[in-house]
């Protein structure tokens, strides 16, 4: 496993809570439109972001990964 700084790891968190904040803001149009992410839309996001973590070696717990999601 290669070693990721902190520095790296913080960038990569920033880019996760972004990717995130993205994704509840398509929740807001879905609720808009009476809809919302399904449960397996969301643990499928879990899951790729968990697969992406380990496939680089990335140090990050993928509930921390995704702490920024409110669905």
């Amino acid at each position: 496993m290669v070693a990721v700084s902190l520095k790296k790891k913080k960038i990569v968190q920033e880019t996760l809570d972004d990717a995130v904040c993205g994704i509840n803001d398509l929740q807001e149009e879905f609720d808009e439109n009476d809809s919302e992410i399904e449960t397996v839309a969301r643990e499928c996001i879990a899951a790729d972001v968990a697969y992406i973590l380990e496939w680089f070696g990335i140090p990050i717990d993928t509930e921390e990964a995704i702490r920024e999601r409110d669905w």
